[in-house]
């Protein structure tokens, strides 16, 4: 049991060591990352007309 938990965290240490040399974008690849296609939301105000009417509703069925 106690040989599991040392494997464990030791698997746990490198995972977390690898997510810790994760680089920042750099300026050119940011203007990739800016493109429309690459937001998460694609028309800001059709998203927000849309929550608008199903809060809406929600609020009305009670």
């Amino acid at each position: 049991m106690r040989r599991l938990a040392e494997w464990l965290s030791l698997v746990v240490a490198l995972a977390l060591g690898g997510c810790a040399t994760v680089q920042p974008p750099r300026a050119w690849e940011k203007a990739a990352l800016a493109q429309p296609q690459m937001q998460l939301d694609a028309d800001p105000l059709d998203s927000k007309l849309k929550q608008h009417i199903y809060t809406s509703k929600e609020a009305a069925s009670g």
